[in-house]
């Protein structure tokens, strides 16, 4: 009998994740390009002008053999993902469940505080999704740089961070598996130069905005479907100019 292949968008409730590792599943991350194809072939059912990552969501699922699909439209994610999974109801053969990821109880931010290649950070992070266990203990470092904001399209950008980079925003919250705690998504450290990252068309660029006006130390920036050299130069300016040198840090820190 071959695996189930189940596309998932957000963050499931952590109910979800265990039903479907009592079965024979292959979990696919649509928010994630899976699909190697122009990201415009989304337009005959999403305008140009619109969240890329849902766009992506949108191109994977129309491409890929999915059994079933599980789309959090919650406030852990977004209204938008109301929408797009509509229209993935409409326009696809394959199920689409819709969930609502309330869940409240904490799992903790270890990958988040700890030093090791944004890069890394990430693929970690978005890659637990899918278990329901926490992240393994880890040392957090001093921060010397911070990411506040949703998982990039382009995790090209991320590679610009230092290892000692914490990460703040709703990232912070898919570590620790609630992705509609508003509290912890607003968690900020004043004393670390932060870049508030939003992708664009995203209601979450509120948000991001707001809360860079208020932080000393902040870069406001807003990439699409990829980051060109003026986002990245933006990036390394930003750090330059904030004396954020090499991957350098120290444990034992909170952030």
């Amino acid at each position: 009998m071959s695996a189930e292949r189940i596309g998932i968008v957000g963050v499931p409730p952590l109910a979800v994740i265990r039903e479907l590792q009592t079965g024979t599943c292959r979990i696919i991350d649509l928010d994630e390009p899976q699909v190697h194809m122009a990201i415009d072939l989304s337009a005959q059912f999403l305008p140009k002008v619109y969240c890329a990552v849902l766009r992506t969501v949108v191109l994977n699922a129309m491409y890929l053999d999915l059994d079933r699909i599980y789309i959090d439209v919650g406030p852990g994610k977004c209204d938008c993902a109301l929408h797009v999974a509509t229209i993935l109801e409409e326009i696809l053969d394959t199920p689409v469940v819709m969930t609502r990821n309330l869940d409240d109880r904490p799992f903790g931010v270890n990958i988040c505080r700890t030093r090791m290649p944004l890069f890394d950070k990430f693929m970690a992070i978005t890659r637990a999704v899918q278990v329901d266990q926490p992240s393994p203990p880890l040392p957090p470092c001093t921060p010397t740089a911070g990411f506040w904001g949703v998982p990039p399209r382009d995790f090209s950008i991320l590679t610009l961070f230092p290892d000692t980079t914490h990460i703040y925003g709703w990232t912070r919250c898919m570590e620790n598996k609630t992705p509609a705690n508003l509290e912890l998504e607003m968690h900020v450290n004043p004393s670390v130069p932060t870049v508030f990252f939003a992708q664009s068309f995203c209601a979450k660029t509120a948000l991001a905005h707001h809360l860079s006006r208020l932080h000393p130390r902040a870069l406001y920036l807003d990439c699409d479907v990829t980051a060109g050299n003026s986002v990245r130069a933006k990036i390394e300016a930003f750090l330059e100019l904030s004396g954020v040198g090499g991957n350098t840090g120290m444990c034992d820190a909170a952030g």
